[in-house]
């Protein structure tokens, strides 16, 4: 009995082997791969796609062919380009057991979240930039249309048409523009349909006819042929092939008011000779507010301005501006230059008017150029003269005069030139100079070098010095507390001729200075440096 038992545990034992060998050879089977584990590094990573998980993979490798697959999956039924959002991570990890998903699985599992981000189709589009202003059009006939409605505002007649051609200049493929004429096109296809090649003596003897200068002739007013004689666009302008989306895209008459209708742009002037702020205003259709506005070294209409300062203006520019020539006839009045006579004893601030000028007439043929609306320039092909025009004879000086600077460092302004309220008693209305309050003993320098024709008391003025400068003009100093110089003394500019001080019709320390012209007293603040 006992042996009948132990059999039977055998046969049992037996069974249980034989199932269990079964189950792990299924397990191999059917479940997931394992990964091998391998200490230190990363032996199974997670996919992320657009922050959702895809699956797991024992490579990145793994990942990035299972991306380019499910990138196929979604672009194989259109010709179209499409667009997707998609991001994708990968989060590695080292574990001592642990399945992988196989490259179908994780490839479906991306499908599924690219056809979930999907974005519109693109449409083939051309891109327009103009320096820094770009826009997109739907097609190349846009492109076109846009571009010679910018010429056609000056090219009235339709005399030239706009061709694309690679830019030479890129290595990429970028088109850009060229203007050509009608006429001229229509020429060199003519030649080129009916010319048959010359060679040997009839060659040479083309060439020899070609090269040759033709005979000059005077030209009479009706043998020039007036009218636009080049066009061209003043900005580079490229043009790419482009996919985008509808929303991308620029309806071709808003793309034409954006490209020629002027706005305005900001331009630097430079200030020339006589130029106030109401003439450059003027000039450029603004008010001397806006000039103000616009430029901070600008405190008020008052504010003095220079030859050779700079300032800001705003001009009318379309985005994609136009030069071009015309050659046109007209008759005018005419004025001759300036002739001067130099005259090296004076000095360039004094002249004098040898010979009124009278206008003269002409008639005239000119090449104008212009950019836009403006003229940039004018070159005169034929001019004939019906009376001469009468220059303006001018008597100049040569030598620079004389400048004049501040007579003190420092000090406060107190009382500028002019009529004035409540004057100090014993003191004119009329302040004949302005007055810096400073220190008593503060330093009193010349303004300009010239000789003292008066040092001492004098009266109102208290201690006071005259100085007689070599332009004929005059500068006096006042209320001073000590005189440093004698009458007949040479002084130069800068050198230190009195102390500031208290005396006289004064109400606290202070210097008064004056500068006479023809000995009348000016404003000292628009003559100094």
């Amino acid at each position: 009995m006992k042996f009948g038992n132990t059999i039977f545990h055998n046969k049992i034992k037996i069974w249980f082997l034989h199932s269990a060998l079964v189950v792990i050879g299924l397990w191999i089977l059917f479940m997931p791969s394992l990964v091998k584990f391998e200490k230190g590094d990363n032996n199974i990573f997670t996919v992320y796609l657009n922050d959702q998980a895809v699956g797991t993979v024992a490579k990145k490798d793994d990942a990035y062919a299972a991306y380019r697959n499910a990138r196929r999956a979604i672009s194989s039924d259109t010709d179209e380009l499409t667009l997707v959002n998609c991001d994708i991570s990968i989060e590695g990890q080292n574990v001592l057991v642990g399945t992988v998903d196989s490259l179908d699985t994780v490839s479906a599992a991306m499908e599924q979240v690219l056809l979930a981000n999907e974005r519109d189709t693109l449409n083939r589009a051309y891109s327009i930039k103009i320096n820094e202003f770009s826009i997109n059009l739907a097609s190349i006939d846009e492109v076109y249309e846009l571009l010679e409605t910018a010429l056609s505002n000056y090219d009235t007649e339709n005399q030239y048409d706009v061709n694309l051609v690679l830019d030479p200049t890129r290595e990429v493929n970028v088109l850009t523009t060229q203007v050509l004429s009608k006429e001229e096109v229509k020429k060199e296809e003519e030649i080129a349909q009916t010319s048959m090649p010359e060679a040997g003596f009839f060659a040479e003897v083309s060439d020899i006819v070609n090269e040759a200068t033709p005979l000059a002739y005077d030209k009479d007013f009706s043998d020039y042929d007036l009218g636009l004689k080049s066009i061209d666009f003043g900005d580079k302008v490229e043009i790419v092939e482009s996919y985008l989306r509808d929303e991308e895209l620029t309806v071709l008459s808003t793309a034409i008011d954006e490209v020629t209708k002027d706005k305005e742009t900001n331009q630097i002037y430079e200030v020339q000779s006589g130029d106030t702020l109401s003439t450059i205003a003027l000039k450029y259709d603004l008010t001397v507010d806006d000039l103000i506005q616009m430029n901070e070294s600008l405190e008020d209409e008052f504010t003095r301005i220079r030859p050779q300062d700079e300032l800001i203006v705003t001009v009318p520019e379309p985005e994609l501006s136009v030069v071009y020539t015309i050659e046109e006839y007209y008759e005018e009045d005419y004025e001759a230059e300036v002739e001067y006579v130099y005259n090296d004893s004076w000095y360039t601030t004094q002249t004098k008017v040898l010979q009124e000028p009278s206008a003269g007439h002409r008639k005239v043929v000119a090449l104008v150029t212009f950019t836009d609306n403006s003229e940039d320039g004018r070159e005169i092909e034929k001019e004939e003269v019906t009376y001469q025009a009468v220059p303006k004879i001018v008597e100049k000086g040569t030598i620079v005069p004389p400048t004049y600077v501040k007579p003190i460092s420092g000090g406060r302004l107190t009382s500028g030139f002019g009529r004035r309220s409540a004057p100090t008693k014993g003191a004119s209305s009329y302040h004949k100079g302005v007055d810096w309050a400073t220190p008593v003993g503060t330093a009193v320098m010349a303004s300009s070098s010239g000789v003292v024709t008066r040092a001492g008391w004098g009266s109102g003025y208290g201690y006071c010095v005259y100085i007689r400068h070599p332009d004929g003009r005059e500068t006096r100093y006042g209320h001073l507390s000590k005189v440093l110089v004698s009458v007949g003394q040479s002084v130069t500019q800068g050198q230190k001729i009195a102390l500031s001080g208290n005396t006289g019709v004064s109400t606290g320390p202070h210097l008064h200075f004056e500068i006479l012209i023809n000995g009348v007293q000016v404003n000292p603040l628009n003559y100094l440096n």
